[in-house]
């Protein structure tokens, strides 16, 4: 892998090996994919500087273990998107951001960038997204170039393309000038970036594809019953699982599945429905008060991905993350791609897995409490693919391995010419 960056920058002049950028502006994907990579490379023994500029979410699983350097977690002045067109963020308070605290969060991130002097700069999504942080991000972009650092992207499988063409070309010229590495958490196999942003044929020389990054490969054992109680060593056995991401755009989701569960083939057996911290209380609050028998309601838990190990069906929106952990427990999944504002990254990847076989679609435009329940069923019929994974799924350690090895390639002396 080629690039025509600067210099390597003084060696052994730094403080951490990765700085890790994540803003999650309406979901929590992005910040829980984040946090499984941070987790991985902590395991391959890289020092990992965490920084979060979106509203905090509580457990991110950062254990100190033994013998590894602790994942330091730096939590910016929080912003959100105020909907899901994305067009106005917003602060803490939910007031409007404007210049002062723009500048307050630039200077507030580049003090990070200057203390930690990382080897590595991983900016989450960024160009191929939230290009409303530029005013912070091409500042620390510009650090790290100066600093030597090397500078990577990490993306999903699947980008949101513009509609207009200038917007796509910028944000292959942004990466171009300024970033070595992109990690596509995805397989070709499976997948190709090219397909939802033909612009990344142009950028092979520096695009690694890492396979799916899940959860899955790190889950915790089960808590023990005098931590926890022995209630929570039986949560998910047998039940249908709803969940919905960080909320945000999840009410009428978990509005059709309270409907749905007496109208399905599962009308008998426990629902959980898990919603995340960005549905506001009174929001949260109105559907537990609604909630029939049968159905618990809850804040979304950091042990998801056990759940459905023991689970008899899944039922979510279709995020990257859940997928992927609903594809690693081999259990039936019923998908209602988000689809609002410009979105489609949803739609086409859980459409694809439909098509092969692994989960069933249904259309958020018609979900009601029966188009649910007829999907459950359709899922029902259909055998789980248990032991058939449709692509790779070791995508954090992998990204860990590769990332070390760019490393040690850059260390090693250059050889000068005759």
């Amino acid at each position: 892998m080629t690039t025509d960056r600067g210099s390597k920058g003084a060696p052994g002049n730094y403080g951490c090996d990765v700085l890790f950028y994540v803003q999650h502006l309406l979901g929590i994907g992005h910040i829980r994919r984040a946090a499984v990579l941070a987790r991985a490379f902590q395991k391959a023994g890289l020092k990992v500087v965490f920084v979060t500029g979106g509203l905090p979410i509580g457990d991110l699983g950062f254990e100190e273990v033994q013998g590894l350097a602790p994942i330091e977690v730096v939590q910016l002045p929080p912003a959100r998107a105020q909907d899901e067109t994305f067009a106005v963020l917003v602060d803490e308070n939910d007031r409007p951001v404007d210049d002062a605290w723009m500048a307050n969060r630039r200077e507030t991130l580049l003090a990070v960038h200057e203390r930690c002097r990382p080897r590595v700069v991983m900016i989450e999504l960024y160009p191929f997204g939230r290009r409303k942080m530029r005013f912070e991000l091409e500042p620390l972009i510009a650090a790290a170039r100066e600093s030597g650092a090397l500078i990577a992207c990490s993306l999903r499988d699947i980008v949101n393309r513009p509609e207009k063409a200038d917007k796509a070309a910028w944000m292959l010229e942004t990466f171009r000038r300024g970033f070595d590495l992109l990690y596509v958490h995805g397989d070709p196999a499976f997948f190709q970036l090219e397909t939802s942003f033909p612009e990344a044929a142009a950028l092979s020389e520096r695009l690694y594809y890492t396979g799916y990054v899940t959860e899955a490969g790190q889950r915790l054992p089960p808590p023990q019953p005098d931590d926890t109680g022995a209630e929570d060593l039986k949560a998910g056995k047998g039940e249908a699982i709803v969940s919905v991401g960080g909320g945000a755009v999840g009410r009428h989701l978990v509005e059709a599945a309270l409907a749905a569960r007496a109208l399905s083939p599962l009308a008998e057996i426990p629902w959980r429905v898990l919603i995340g911290p960005n549905m506001p209380e009174v929001d949260f609050q109105k559907i537990v008060a609604a909630a029939p028998a049968g159905i618990a309601v809850e804040r979304a838990r950091s042990d998801f991905a056990l759940l459905l190990t023991r689970a008899r069906l899944s039922i979510s929106q279709g995020g990257y993350n859940t997928l992927m952990e609903v594809l690693a427990a081999g259990l039936p999944g019923v998908v209602v791609p988000f689809a609002g504002g410009t979105e489609t990254e949803q739609t086409l990847r859980a459409g694809r897995l439909a098509d092969q076989g692994y989960l069933t679609v249904v259309d958020e435009a018609n979900l009601s409490g029966a188009s649910l329940a007829a999907g459950i069923a359709r899922a029902l019929e259909t055998r789980p693919l248990a032991t058939a994974k449709p692509f790779r799924m070791d995508g954090a350690d992998e990204t860990a391995r590769h990332l070390i090895a760019q490393l040690a390639a850059r260390d090693q002396p250059q050889e000068l010419d005759a």
